[in-house]
């Protein structure tokens, strides 16, 4: 048990460092996974349903972000926004 809290602790804390995008997309992802594997109980159900929901979460998650510039790391792991290439 106390694992599993280790676990989620952990993975709510990497989520928070994430931009938006990378936020909606993870969000999506596991939500469309949830409801796809629901709906079909089958494990293709879930992974398309993953699949869409990612997809879904990007776009939303993209436009909530400075439209045209992404984020990008720098040789010594640091981020930063430029224009998209």
């Amino acid at each position: 048990m106390m694992k599993k809290i280790v676990l989620v602790g952990a993975l709510v804390g990497a989520l928070a460092s994430c931009t938006a995008t990378e936020q909606g997309t993870a969000i999506g992802a596991g939500t469309g996974a949830v409801i796809g594997g629901a709906v079909t109980n089958s494990w293709g159900g879930a992974a398309v349903g993953a699949v869409a929901g990612g997809l879904t979460g990007a776009l939303i998650g993209q436009s909530v972000e400075r439209r045209g510039y992404c984020i990008y790391r720098d040789r010594y792991g640091r981020r930063y926004e430029a224009r998209c290439r």
